[in-house]
C-alpha cells in the first residue's frame, strides 16, 4: 500500500461529502481523509491498486482542485 498526498479545496463537511461517493468507489483505494484543518486542505490517501491519476480525475469530476505533492 502506498500513501500519497495532494493539495485540494475541499473545506468543508459538504465538500467531503460530495468527492466520498466518488473517491468510495475506486478500487485500489484502501482509505482517504481530508484535513480541512490544514491551509492546503490536504487530501491522504493509501493506495493498493489505484493511480494518482485516479483520484485526481474522481476529485476534479465534482468540481475541486486538486494537485499532488510530495
Amino acid at each position: 500500500m502506498k500513501k500519497f498526498k495532494f493539495k485540494t479545496n475541499i473545506n468543508c463537511a459538504g465538500c467531503i461529502a460530495a468527492v466520498r461517493p466518488k473517491l468510495n468507489e475506486l478500487d485500489g483505494l484502501e482509505n482517504w481523509t481530508v484535513d480541512t484543518e490544514n491551509p492546503d486542505k490536504i487530501l491522504t490517501v493509501s493506495l493498493n491498486t489505484a493511480k494518482q491519476e485516479d483520484v485526481i480525475n474522481a476529485v476534479k469530476s465534482v468540481g475541486y482542485k486538486i494537485e499532488a505533492i510530495d
